[in-house]
């Protein structure tokens, strides 16, 4: 959303931008407000400012979009592991190119090993190995008495 609508001055979006990078909220005040030279202060008015709705939100949001541009999800990884087993992705290795050079190849085609590993977790995955049988739900307990004769 655009400043307007989140209603963030630019230096408070600059100091949740900072908060953000650092983690710290002292030291995010001090880049935010560079007229501001005192740490008791920065401590102080860091941790107020970590408590306004609307930076709270911002940073907050900014956060999920950095979660998921950084972290694979698991459609993404199935996706990975089944163009490994199809082969349908390169990688790189290393060519010896003899007295020692060696060169990098990067189109070089998953291995047997890669696509067999590819190929392993994507059956971990969908409990293709399994011998236990998971079974959910409620069963009764009954006690037998045999102990009298």
């Amino acid at each position: 959303m655009p400043l307007i609508e989140r209603k963030l001055t630019l230096k408070q979006q600059a100091f949740a931008d900072n908060y953000i990078k650092i983690g710290n909220a002292t030291e995010a005040y001090l880049k935010a407000y560079s007229s501001v030279k005192k740490e008791t202060t920065a401590r102080t008015n860091g941790s107020r400012l970590l408590t306004n709705a609307n930076v709270s939100e911002y940073i907050a949001e900014r956060m999920e979009e950095l979660k998921s541009e950084r972290v694979a999800d698991q459609q993404e990884i199935l996706e990975t592991l089944t163009a490994v087993l199809r082969g349908e992705v390169n990688g790189a290795t290393l060519i010896g190119m003899g007295m020692g050079e060696q060169d990098i190849s990067e189109d070089m085609k998953p291995s047997v090993a890669e696509k067999i590993k590819a190929a392993e977790l994507l059956g971990k995955r969908y409990a293709m190995w399994t011998d236990k049988q998971q079974i959910d739900g409620l069963v009764p307990v009954t006690i037998v008495n045999d102990l009298d004769d």
